[in-house]
């Protein structure tokens, strides 16, 4: 009897220690306000930087070959060494067409006396206008053939196209070449030229006169190029536009066929809208931002932009002004109440 009165008393106060619990239990799911920081939205000067490869190449480059056949006769190709435009760096074989050129001037000079001759007796009618005709037209043949063969003549004397630098020499004196022979290259090293690429969204960020920053291979300095021009279509399969821009600078480490780094300033904004990347909440098909409405919330679907390992832009769906939560993200509810105890700007620490 005893036990069970002992049993019965312990029973009771279980219940009562339960009841007790369950009664408080609401009163500790009653919290407060969830504390987070916000970050104010302002416009900024923004641009995003990148990095692409590129090529430093001669200004002008010139494969040298002959426009004829013949044996190398007069060779003045020094190996490295800078040439005036027009001088003669190859002389061929030309002493036949030397023989038909006398030849067809001494036929001129007696065609142009016969001429003389028969107009005289022309103006007596000693002749027939059409044997005068004749004759006269004898005359502008050979002056027609006189100029093929000082042009065929001209092909065998091989010229510098412009003032450059000349490359190895790949024949000897002596050696019969034919149009498709390599003699030797040229290049203009007084200017170079950088070409490189740029991703085909920043297209329209890039036209002559743009000044880029570049970097070559093992170099100690920064150097820069102006942009002649651009290709007139972006790749298909690379999906770039190819930019050619003009090295100015004379410095002992720019050296023709070398690597570049090009440094490029694109997607300039004046009026950037950025945000801490923290801020942004990646969605299966877009992105969305929560932004602060006064102690509520509103969850806003954005579009990104530039961006930054501390920063993004965005380009659609905020405004100046704005507040958006940057803490305590996935704790937010649609209809959860918030406490900010920091609001932070662009630039602050």
């Amino acid at each position: 009897m005893f036990r069970t009165i002992i049993f019965s008393l312990i029973t009771v106060a279980l219940f009562a220690s339960a009841c007790k619990q369950k009664a408080a239990a609401p009163q500790a799911r009653k919290v407060g306000p969830l504390s987070v920081e916000g970050f104010i939205v302002e416009p900024h000067n923004e641009s995003e930087n990148i990095e692409v490869p590129g090529s430093l190449l001669p200004v002008e480059e010139t494969q040298i070959r002959p426009e004829t056949s013949g044996r190398i006769v007069q060779l003045n190709i020094q190996e490295g060494s800078s040439v005036k435009k027009g001088a003669l760096l190859v002389k061929l074989f030309d002493q036949d067409l030397q023989a038909q050129l006398k030849k067809l001037q001494v036929q001129l000079d007696i065609s142009n006396r016969t001429v003389e001759r028969q107009r005289d007796l022309l103006a007596i009618n000693g002749i027939s206008q059409q044997d005068f005709d004749l004759s006269a037209l004898a005359v502008d043949n050979l002056k027609a053939d006189i100029e093929t063969t000082k042009i065929s003549i001209s092909k065998t004397e091989i010229r510098a196209p412009y003032d450059g630098k000349l490359g190895l020499r790949n024949v000897s004196l002596g050696a019969y070449v034919s149009p498709s022979d390599l003699l030797t290259s040229i290049r203009q090293v007084s200017q170079l030229k950088l070409e490189f690429s740029i991703p085909e969204k920043y297209a329209k960020n890039i036209s002559p006169g743009y000044i880029v920053k570049f970097r070559v291979d093992g170099g100690a300095q920064e150097h820069h190029a102006k942009v002649l021009a651009t290709e007139g279509n972006v790749d298909q399969v690379t999906r770039t536009l190819k930019i050619k821009a003009i090295v100015n600078e004379n410095h002992a480490e720019l050296v023709p066929g070398l690597f570049a780094t090009v440094n490029l300033q694109l997607g300039k904004n004046a009026n950037a809208l950025m945000v801490p990347t923290q801020a942004v909440i990646p969605q299966a098909r877009s992105k969305q931002i929560i932004l602060l409405r006064k102690d509520s919330v509103k969850f806003l679907t954005v579009e990104t932009g530039i961006r930054d390992s501390v920063f993004v832009e965005i380009v659609k769906g905020l405004k100046a002004g704005d507040t958006v939560i940057t803490t305590g993200l996935m704790a937010i509810r649609p209809k959860s109440k918030l406490k900010v105890t920091k609001l932070n700007r662009y630039g602050s620490k």
